[in-house]
Protein backbone atom coordinates (compact mmCIF):
# COMPACT_ATOMS: atom_id res chain seq x y z
CA UNK A 1 0.00 0.00 0.00
CA UNK A 2 1.96 3.02 -0.76
CA UNK A 3 2.18 5.69 2.53
CA UNK A 4 -0.35 8.63 2.34
CA UNK A 5 1.68 12.23 2.37
CA UNK A 6 1.41 13.60 5.43
CA UNK A 7 -0.31 16.78 5.40
CA UNK A 8 3.25 18.52 7.17
CA UNK A 9 4.49 16.93 3.23
CA UNK A 10 1.95 18.06 1.35
CA UNK A 11 2.39 21.77 2.41
CA UNK A 12 6.46 21.43 2.27
CA UNK A 13 5.94 20.31 -1.44
CA UNK A 14 3.85 23.50 -2.13
CA UNK A 15 5.90 25.56 -0.46
CA UNK A 16 9.24 24.76 -1.67
CA UNK A 17 9.17 26.03 -5.40
CA UNK A 18 10.34 29.26 -4.90
CA UNK A 19 14.20 30.20 -5.15
CA UNK A 20 15.42 31.56 -1.30
CA UNK A 21 16.07 34.56 -2.41
CA UNK A 22 12.89 35.22 -4.05
CA UNK A 23 11.05 33.93 -0.72
CA UNK A 24 12.47 36.55 1.12
CA UNK A 25 11.59 39.37 -0.81
CA UNK A 26 7.37 38.45 -2.08
CA UNK A 27 7.18 35.64 0.92
CA UNK A 28 4.86 32.74 0.21
CA UNK A 29 1.51 32.07 -0.74
CA UNK A 30 -1.13 30.04 -2.57
CA UNK A 31 -4.62 28.65 -2.70
CA UNK A 32 -6.26 25.22 -2.73
CA UNK A 33 -9.27 23.45 -2.79
CA UNK A 34 -9.93 21.39 0.27
CA UNK A 35 -10.14 17.85 -1.49
CA UNK A 36 -6.76 17.85 -2.63
CA UNK A 37 -5.50 16.92 0.72
CA UNK A 38 -8.42 13.57 1.09
CA UNK A 39 -10.43 14.84 3.72
CA UNK A 40 -13.02 13.05 5.01
CA UNK A 41 -14.74 11.82 8.13
CA UNK A 42 -12.39 9.68 8.99
CA UNK A 43 -8.86 11.57 8.47
CA UNK A 44 -9.16 14.70 9.93
CA UNK A 45 -7.11 17.76 9.24
CA UNK A 46 -4.04 17.24 12.40
CA UNK A 47 -3.95 19.29 15.21
CA UNK A 48 -0.57 21.61 13.97
CA UNK A 49 0.92 24.99 14.83
CA UNK A 50 3.06 25.69 11.39
CA UNK A 51 5.34 28.96 9.92
CA UNK A 52 2.58 30.08 7.98
CA UNK A 53 -1.03 31.82 7.92
CA UNK A 54 -3.85 29.74 7.04
CA UNK A 55 -7.80 31.05 5.66
CA UNK A 56 -10.22 28.17 5.32
CA UNK A 57 -13.93 28.56 3.80
CA UNK A 58 -15.20 25.14 5.07
CA UNK A 59 -18.57 23.82 3.27
CA UNK A 60 -20.32 21.24 5.28
CA UNK A 61 -20.92 20.02 9.21
CA UNK A 62 -17.51 20.32 11.10
CA UNK A 63 -15.93 20.73 14.62
CA UNK A 64 -13.03 23.66 14.42
CA UNK A 65 -10.81 22.87 17.34
CA UNK A 66 -8.13 25.58 18.17
CA UNK A 67 -6.66 26.41 21.32
CA UNK A 68 -8.39 25.54 24.08
CA UNK A 69 -11.97 25.74 22.13
CA UNK A 70 -14.55 23.66 20.11
CA UNK A 71 -16.60 25.13 17.58
CA UNK A 72 -19.17 23.00 15.43
CA UNK A 73 -20.46 24.53 12.48
CA UNK A 74 -23.49 23.01 10.34
CA UNK A 75 -22.91 24.53 7.54
CA UNK A 76 -20.25 26.97 6.23
CA UNK A 77 -17.36 28.48 8.18
CA UNK A 78 -14.63 30.86 7.64
CA UNK A 79 -11.21 29.56 9.97
CA UNK A 80 -8.33 31.93 10.69
CA UNK A 81 -5.37 30.26 11.54
CA UNK A 82 -1.56 31.62 12.59
CA UNK A 83 1.40 30.50 13.72
CA UNK A 84 0.73 30.92 17.29
CA UNK A 85 -2.20 28.68 17.95
CA UNK A 86 -2.40 25.10 17.55
CA UNK A 87 -5.96 24.03 15.70
CA UNK A 88 -7.65 21.49 13.62
CA UNK A 89 -10.74 20.57 12.03
CA UNK A 90 -12.76 17.83 11.70
CA UNK A 91 -15.32 16.67 9.59
CA UNK A 92 -18.14 15.30 10.38
CA UNK A 93 -19.64 13.98 7.02
CA UNK A 94 -17.93 11.79 4.54
CA UNK A 95 -16.15 14.26 2.38
CA UNK A 96 -15.11 17.07 2.66
CA UNK A 97 -15.39 20.12 0.37
CA UNK A 98 -14.07 24.14 0.56
CA UNK A 99 -10.87 26.03 -0.36
CA UNK A 100 -8.18 27.59 1.40
CA UNK A 101 -5.20 29.96 0.90
CA UNK A 102 -1.50 29.56 3.12
CA UNK A 103 0.85 32.82 3.55
CA UNK A 104 4.04 33.75 5.35
CA UNK A 105 3.75 37.00 7.15
CA UNK A 106 6.24 38.20 4.84
CA UNK A 107 4.18 38.27 2.17
CA UNK A 108 2.71 41.61 3.44
CA UNK A 109 5.61 43.03 4.83
CA UNK A 110 5.10 46.27 2.81
CA UNK A 111 1.72 46.59 3.92
CA UNK A 112 2.03 46.71 7.80
CA UNK A 113 1.47 43.85 9.99
CA UNK A 114 -1.32 40.99 9.73
CA UNK A 115 -1.09 40.75 13.75
CA UNK A 116 -2.64 43.90 14.10
CA UNK A 117 -6.08 42.47 12.90
CA UNK A 118 -8.15 41.04 15.33
CA UNK A 119 -8.84 37.62 14.18
CA UNK A 120 -4.80 36.79 14.07
CA UNK A 121 -4.49 38.06 17.83
CA UNK A 122 -4.27 35.84 20.65
CA UNK A 123 -7.28 35.47 22.63
CA UNK A 124 -9.88 36.93 19.77
CA UNK A 125 -11.98 35.24 17.53
CA UNK A 126 -10.83 32.78 14.90
CA UNK A 127 -14.00 31.22 13.66
CA UNK A 128 -16.99 33.01 11.51
CA UNK A 129 -20.15 31.19 10.64
CA UNK A 130 -21.34 31.96 7.10
CA UNK A 131 -25.21 32.22 6.13
CA UNK A 132 -25.89 30.71 2.55
CA UNK A 133 -25.32 34.70 1.33
CA UNK A 134 -21.77 35.16 2.69
CA UNK A 135 -21.14 32.00 1.68
CA UNK A 136 -21.38 32.86 -1.83
CA UNK A 137 -19.40 36.14 -1.26
CA UNK A 138 -16.68 34.55 -0.01
CA UNK A 139 -16.50 31.63 -2.47
CA UNK A 140 -16.02 34.38 -5.45
CA UNK A 141 -12.92 35.64 -3.49
CA UNK A 142 -11.60 32.10 -3.74
CA UNK A 143 -12.51 31.97 -7.08
CA UNK A 144 -10.74 34.92 -8.20
CA UNK A 145 -7.78 33.63 -6.15
CA UNK A 146 -7.68 30.63 -8.18
CA UNK A 147 -7.71 32.38 -11.67
CA UNK A 148 -5.29 35.28 -10.53
CA UNK A 149 -2.20 32.69 -9.37
CA UNK A 150 -2.99 30.92 -12.84
CA UNK A 151 -2.79 34.29 -14.67
CA UNK A 152 0.41 35.49 -16.51
CA UNK A 153 -0.34 38.95 -15.09
CA UNK A 154 3.01 40.75 -14.10
CA UNK A 155 1.55 42.17 -11.04
CA UNK A 156 -0.72 39.29 -9.97
CA UNK A 157 0.51 38.60 -6.29
CA UNK A 158 -0.66 42.43 -5.66
CA UNK A 159 -4.26 41.78 -7.23
CA UNK A 160 -3.75 38.17 -4.70
CA UNK A 161 -2.89 40.47 -1.36
CA UNK A 162 -5.93 42.51 -2.08
CA UNK A 163 -8.00 39.38 -2.06
CA UNK A 164 -6.43 38.28 1.15
CA UNK A 165 -7.45 41.93 2.68
CA UNK A 166 -10.98 41.30 1.21
CA UNK A 167 -11.44 38.22 3.02
CA UNK A 168 -10.38 39.91 6.46
CA UNK A 169 -12.33 42.88 5.87
CA UNK A 170 -15.13 40.95 4.96
CA UNK A 171 -14.90 38.87 7.98
CA UNK A 172 -14.57 41.61 10.41
CA UNK A 173 -17.96 43.05 9.19
CA UNK A 174 -19.97 40.14 10.58
CA UNK A 175 -20.78 39.03 14.10
CA UNK A 176 -18.30 36.15 14.85
CA UNK A 177 -19.45 32.95 16.34
CA UNK A 178 -17.63 33.93 19.68
CA UNK A 179 -19.22 37.41 20.15
CA UNK A 180 -22.77 34.96 20.63
CA UNK A 181 -21.08 32.78 22.90
CA UNK A 182 -19.33 35.15 25.62
CA UNK A 183 -21.76 38.61 25.73
CA UNK A 184 -19.91 40.04 28.55
CA UNK A 185 -19.31 43.22 29.82
CA UNK A 186 -16.07 45.38 27.64
CA UNK A 187 -13.93 45.91 30.85
CA UNK A 188 -13.92 41.78 31.40
CA UNK A 189 -13.37 41.70 27.64
CA UNK A 190 -10.67 44.01 27.61
CA UNK A 191 -9.02 42.55 30.63
CA UNK A 192 -9.43 38.63 29.31
CA UNK A 193 -7.93 39.83 25.78
CA UNK A 194 -4.94 42.00 27.35
CA UNK A 195 -4.04 38.81 29.96
CA UNK A 196 -4.40 36.11 26.45
CA UNK A 197 -1.83 38.57 25.04
CA UNK A 198 0.34 38.95 27.45
CA UNK A 199 0.07 34.57 27.44
CA UNK A 200 0.76 34.23 24.14
CA UNK A 201 3.37 36.51 23.35
CA UNK A 202 5.88 33.86 25.84
CA UNK A 203 5.07 31.44 23.18
CA UNK A 204 6.72 29.75 21.01
CA UNK A 205 9.91 28.52 22.69
CA UNK A 206 12.28 28.80 20.56
CA UNK A 207 15.84 28.36 22.31
CA UNK A 208 16.96 26.41 25.57
CA UNK A 209 17.52 29.80 26.54
CA UNK A 210 14.42 31.23 26.37
CA UNK A 211 12.07 31.15 29.68
CA UNK A 212 8.68 31.84 30.55
CA UNK A 213 8.80 34.88 32.82
CA UNK A 214 4.70 34.87 33.56
CA UNK A 215 3.65 31.73 35.28
CA UNK A 216 1.23 32.10 37.91
CA UNK A 217 -2.21 34.09 38.25
CA UNK A 218 -0.27 36.74 40.41
CA UNK A 219 2.28 37.92 38.18
CA UNK A 220 -0.20 38.51 35.32
CA UNK A 221 -2.15 40.47 37.88
CA UNK A 222 0.73 42.53 38.65
CA UNK A 223 1.60 43.23 34.86
CA UNK A 224 -1.96 43.91 34.22
CA UNK A 225 -2.05 46.00 37.19
CA UNK A 226 -5.78 44.99 38.49
CA UNK A 227 -5.79 42.48 41.55
CA UNK A 228 -5.56 38.62 41.16
CA UNK A 229 -9.53 38.25 42.17
CA UNK A 230 -10.52 40.35 39.72
CA UNK A 231 -8.37 38.98 37.41
CA UNK A 232 -10.16 35.49 37.68
CA UNK A 233 -13.40 37.02 37.81
CA UNK A 234 -13.04 38.34 34.57
CA UNK A 235 -11.35 35.33 33.06
CA UNK A 236 -14.02 33.01 34.45
CA UNK A 237 -16.92 35.52 32.75
CA UNK A 238 -15.25 35.38 29.49
CA UNK A 239 -14.04 32.10 29.26
CA UNK A 240 -15.48 29.97 31.51
CA UNK A 241 -12.42 29.24 33.26
CA UNK A 242 -10.20 30.36 35.60
CA UNK A 243 -6.29 32.14 35.67
CA UNK A 244 -5.03 28.84 36.21
CA UNK A 245 -6.66 26.48 34.16
CA UNK A 246 -5.74 28.89 30.97
CA UNK A 247 -2.22 29.14 31.83
CA UNK A 248 -2.04 25.58 32.41
CA UNK A 249 -3.44 24.78 29.29
CA UNK A 250 -1.54 26.88 27.28
CA UNK A 251 1.67 25.72 29.02
CA UNK A 252 0.17 21.34 28.43
CA UNK A 253 0.22 22.82 24.58
CA UNK A 254 3.67 24.37 24.61
CA UNK A 255 4.63 20.90 26.62
CA UNK A 256 3.86 18.73 23.93
CA UNK A 257 4.78 21.04 20.90
CA UNK A 258 8.26 20.94 22.45
CA UNK A 259 8.30 17.05 23.11
CA UNK A 260 7.21 16.24 19.63
CA UNK A 261 9.09 18.94 17.51
CA UNK A 262 12.33 19.30 19.52
CA UNK A 263 15.07 16.82 20.46
CA UNK A 264 15.92 18.93 24.13
CA UNK A 265 15.64 16.57 27.18
CA UNK A 266 12.76 16.81 29.26
CA UNK A 267 15.08 19.32 32.00
CA UNK A 268 15.55 22.09 29.08
CA UNK A 269 12.10 21.56 28.14
CA UNK A 270 10.90 21.80 32.00
CA UNK A 271 13.14 24.82 32.11
CA UNK A 272 11.80 26.41 29.32
CA UNK A 273 8.23 26.51 30.52
CA UNK A 274 9.38 28.13 34.06
CA UNK A 275 9.26 24.92 36.08
CA UNK A 276 12.02 25.08 38.98
CA UNK A 277 12.65 21.25 39.20
CA UNK A 278 12.23 18.38 36.82
CA UNK A 279 9.93 16.47 39.13
CA UNK A 280 7.62 19.70 39.27
CA UNK A 281 6.99 19.36 35.55
CA UNK A 282 6.70 15.71 35.37
CA UNK A 283 3.79 15.40 37.87
CA UNK A 284 2.29 18.99 35.83
CA UNK A 285 2.29 16.40 32.97
CA UNK A 286 1.20 13.54 34.43
CA UNK A 287 -1.61 15.25 35.63
CA UNK A 288 -2.53 16.75 32.31
CA UNK A 289 -1.77 14.15 30.47
CA UNK A 290 -2.00 10.76 32.05
CA UNK A 291 1.07 9.70 31.58
CA UNK A 292 4.81 11.17 32.01
CA UNK A 293 6.98 13.14 29.10
CA UNK A 294 9.00 10.55 28.43
CA UNK A 295 6.07 8.18 28.13
CA UNK A 296 4.53 10.43 25.49
CA UNK A 297 8.21 11.13 23.82
CA UNK A 298 8.39 7.72 23.49
CA UNK A 299 5.42 6.80 22.10
CA UNK A 300 5.17 9.59 19.55
CA UNK A 301 8.67 7.41 17.86
CA UNK A 302 7.26 4.28 17.34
Amino acid sequence: MENALTIEDFYKNKLSWMPDNLKREMGHFNVFNINVCACSKNRPIPYSRKDYYKISLLKGRNLIHYADRTVQSDKYALLFANPMIPYNWESLEDEQSGYFCIFTEDFFNQFGSLKDYPMFKPGNSKVYILSDEQLTEFEAIYQKMFEEINSDFLYKYDVLRGLVFNLLHSALKMQSVEAAYYPVSNASTRIASLFAELLERQFPIESQVQRMKLRSPVDFAGHLSVHVNHLNRSLKEVTGKTTSQLIAERVSQEARALLKHTNWNISEIAFSLGFEELSHFINFFKKNFKETPKTYRDRLDV
